[in-house]
């Protein structure tokens, strides 16, 4: 009996070293989700594969594509630890970032695994994304690459350890887009994951999403709002007499469409109070102001030198000539918004920081014009498969940063079984209980010694940590064979 015990600890160390080497896979192969991470930041950039079903609501197409996925196991304890499911959003996913997420790895001895959203980075089906092509990116098939993934990993994790029909405990995380798969994984799949984070989920679609305006003049204060709105003022005026020489000193002269330029000034704005860096916005402006200079060459500055140099944005991800090309993959969220979220940011009809040339038929317009005829959100659509903030879930974590013009897309308020958290300082934006402050450039860890209110930041980790104790352990109650 000894020599059998023996053996059946040297057989179980063996597998799992097989284990820690990889899951075998099996291949024959917003808008500013990763800006700012370095190769550094990720816990592993190591690729795996598997192959994924075009179509997964048609019994006759049987096409396939290869979907890039990551996995982390150093944390793992074996053999029953929980799997946390890092879901990837609408951009390319290089690896399994090293945000928060690897803290919690380490407390509850899981492995993490992260998987790239269909159609982004390498994971197309296609090589041209026209309109016709681009009829199989939505988040309800996205939905599903997940639950095929969830079951495939599970599946070879039991191989690799020997045994069949165990479950271990899945938790499902998520940021922004992503943030609301996470929160739709568990309403459709529920019997698939214990729980889901829905770090600043975006799970409401809103046609005209004029809060987002309203948020930003919020979070700017009534110094910093002022001598934005003033901007936009000069801005309109300038540009009805001299166009060409306003977009020149923007470095956007290719911007041809008034609205695009519009927008491209109104989103860098945007972005400061988003990740978490006002300062950066509203010191020089406010000091400008102060010092009887050229406004709106002080916000050219700021958006020459952060928002696209520093931030990396490029101004041609704006030009609807641009967004025409069907080799672009920025036509790939914009093709999202197009036809289920919308999130027209509109400037309200009164108290706006942006332009009010930013309205709802510069984004119906736009929608025509990259994608064709009869290409619009079906907004209500959406809402009513999902449920909006009234999600009828259970096990949903939400979480917000106070500052974060995306929060009112969120579930912002609490019900039963689905706790939901406002983390508040003066620089929490989107994803701050993940990714720490400022949210870019990524905090390793996502360290929370850089925001203004730390005390909350953990506050609300510690919510998060109390819920996925309790769910986790509910899940290993029922048992191993099922959740």
């Amino acid at each position: 009996m000894k020599l059998k015990a023996c053996m059946s600890l040297v057989l179980l160390f063996l597998v799992a070293l097989c284990f820690f080497t990889s899951i075998s896979h099996g291949i024959s192969t917003s808008r500013f989700t990763d800006r700012l991470i370095s190769n550094s930041n990720y816990l592993t950039t190591t690729p795996l594969w598997l192959n994924q079903s075009l179509d997964h609501f048609s019994p006759y197409d049987h096409r396939i594509f290869a979907q890039r996925y990551y996995e982390y196991t150093d944390n793992f304890r074996i053999p029953d630890g929980p799997i946390f499911l890092q879901i990837c959003g609408e951009a390319a996913c290089n690896g399994i970032v090293n945000d928060y997420i690897s803290v919690l790895a380490k407390k509850f001895g899981a492995a993490v695994v992260s998987l790239e959203h269909r159609y982004y980075g390498k994971s197309s089906p296609f090589k041209s994304f026209t309109t016709e092509n681009l009829k199989y990116l939505s988040s309800n098939q996205a939905l599903f690459d997940l639950a095929v993934f969830r079951q495939y990993y599970q599946e070879n994790l039991n191989v690799k350890l020997n045994r069949s029909g165990v479950e271990n405990p899945w938790f499902v995380f998520g940021t922004s887009y992503s943030g609301a798969l996470s929160a739709w994984f568990r309403l459709k799949f529920p019997h698939l994951t214990c729980g889901s984070l829905a770090s600043s989920g975006v799970v409401l679609a809103i046609y005209n999403y004029t809060e987002f305006d309203q948020q930003i003049g919020e979070s700017a204060g009534p110094e910093c709002k002022s001598v934005l709105q003033e901007i936009t003022t000069l801005v309109d005026q300038r540009l009805a007499s001299d166009g060409n020489s306003l977009k020149k000193l923007f470095n956007a002269a290719e911007l041809k469409i008034d609205g695009d330029f519009l927008y491209f000034l109104a989103d860098a704005a945007a972005i400061a109070f988003q990740y978490g860096n006002p300062d950066r916005l509203c010191s020089p402006l406010i000091e400008a102001k102060k010092a009887g200079e050229d406004l709106v060459s002080a916000y050219a500055k700021y958006v020459n030198e952060y928002y696209v140099k520093s931030f990396g944005v490029s101004t041609q991800s704006y030009n609807q000539k641009y967004l025409i090309e069907t080799g672009n993959e920025d036509r790939l969220w914009w093709f999202q918004v197009c036809t289920e979220v919308a999130f027209f940011q509109i400037a309200p009809a009164n108290d706006s920081i942006r332009s009010s040339k930013v309205d709802t038929k510069y984004h119906l317009d736009l929608c025509k014009n990259v994608f064709g005829e009869g290409i619009y959100p079906k907004v209500d659509e959406t809402n009513l498969y999902y449920g909006g903030t009234k999600i009828a879930g259970t096990k949903i974590v939400f979480t917000n940063g106070s500052q974060d013009p995306w929060r009112h897309a969120s579930k912002q308020t609490s019900s039963p079984d689905m706790p939901s958290y406002i983390i508040t300082c003066q620089n929490c934006g989107h994803g701050s209980d993940m990714r720490g402050c400022p949210q870019s450039p990524l905090q390793l860890e996502g360290n929370a010694k850089n925001c203004s209110a730390p005390d909350a930041v953990h506050k609300v980790r510690q919510q998060i940590v109390e819920q996925m104790d309790l769910w986790l352990s509910q899940c290993q109650d029922k048992g191993k064979s099922a959740i």
